[in-house]
């Protein structure tokens, strides 16, 4: 039988730095790659000209089959539709193309927060798979995609057990990076969604890049106050945090609470060094939610530390810093508020419960 004819058949949904990089590297394998692009300039650029890839490799032209629509189509059967619309899109990209599941077909979660459960609303949760994202990617022009840190991709079923799904989407996924499972997709979603309210709020807020950020240290004792409060949070509703990318144990850099107020310690300066690696590591990476505030887009801030003010809120929970966060980015938003590293000091002053840390 024709290798093509056994090959999982995949829709992309959602053309822009994530879902750009893998549509580019899935045809850099060989495969016909079908993709929503809902933009009709998108769909154009990538019809003509093909997606230009930058990453480790270099720059170039990507070639090979791909069919892009703007709506998604009528008629279909697809085995895996990558979900990679931003995460305030996923429920309508869902329901817009749950028509095109194959009977043992999947939808996969792509998008930070906890967008499985969403999608699991629509189609039900035996349909959804998660693949968590550990690498960064932009789209600085049109069609133009760009890998900005390295990293690969956890992936699970929200039922925990061994979804004999899973080996054929890593099987996909592959094509892009690297693949780990695991069978405890809420704690690993939950990790990433406690780097995301940090490192890509704070970014946000800080209008720059997350390594010259972290170069401050009120930034990094942010960082970890935010990671304190999602801890926090996810221990409430029963979820057990893994380590992210088998290598960063986020329950580490939480703060123990007679270090929540304390001035310093020799662990909180392992923390801080670890951050500073982190910041290090990540330090091209620039917060897809600023990227979207620049180009008048609806931030998905809700959808990160939105979940963890209102669950934290559900609980009993205070999460301040989460809170004013999540404040300053609809702010800004609005035209009301600058980002800069002044107004994550501001927050940091404002969020203190006693004198400076």
């Amino acid at each position: 039988m024709d290798p093509a004819q056994t090959a999982p058949r995949v829709l992309v949904v959602g053309c822009g730095g994530i879902g750009g990089v893998i549509l580019s590297r899935l045809m850099e394998a060989g495969g016909n790659v079908t993709a929503v692009a809902r933009r009709e300039e998108i769909a154009r650029v990538l019809r003509t000209r093909g997606p230009v890839l930058r990453d480790e490799k270099g720059e170039r032209t990507v070639r090979g089959h791909l069919e892009v629509f703007v709506e998604p189509p009528r008629e279909g059967a697809y085995d895996f539709i990558l979900l990679a619309t931003p995460p305030n899109g996923v429920e309508a990209a869902a329901r817009e193309t749950a028509h095109l599941l194959a009977p043992e077909g999947a939808m996969v979660v792509l998008q930070n927060g906890l967008c499985e459960e969403l999608v699991a609303r629509v189609v039900g949760e035996d349909r959804v798979l998660g693949a968590i994202v550990a690498w960064g990617a932009s789209s600085p022009e049109t069609g133009v995609y760009e890998r900005t840190s390295s990293g690969g991709f956890a992936v699970g079923a929200l039922s925990g057990g061994q979804d004999p799904r899973l080996a054929r989407l890593a099987e996909v996924l592959r094509a892009v990076s690297e693949v780990a499972f695991t069978e405890n997709l809420r704690g690993a979603r939950w990790s990433k969604l406690a780097i995301n309210c940090a490192i890509s709020t704070l970014g946000t807020v800080g209008g720059s890049r997350v390594g010259p950020l972290l170069l401050h240290r009120f930034v990094r004792r942010l960082a970890m106050e935010v990671f304190t409060e999602v801890f926090q949070v996810a221990r409430a509703e029963n979820v057990k945090l893994e380590k992210v990318a088998s290598t960063v144990d986020l329950e580490w850099l939480t703060l123990k609470e007679s270090e929540q107020h304390a001035r310093g310690s020799l662990s909180l300066v392992g923390r801080h060094a670890m951050l500073l690696a982190i910041g290090a590591r990540y330090r091209r990476l620039r917060s897809s939610m600023l990227a979207a505030i620049e180009r008048g887009r609806e931030p998905p801030v809700d959808f990160l530390n939105g979940e963890v003010v209102q669950r934290g809120k559900a609980h009993g929970i205070p999460v301040p810093v989460n809170a004013r966060l999540l404040e300053a980015v609809h702010a800004m938003s609005r035209r009301e508020l600058n980002p800069g590293v002044e107004t994550l000091r501001r927050i940091y002053e404002q969020t203190r419960p006693q004198g400076p840390h």
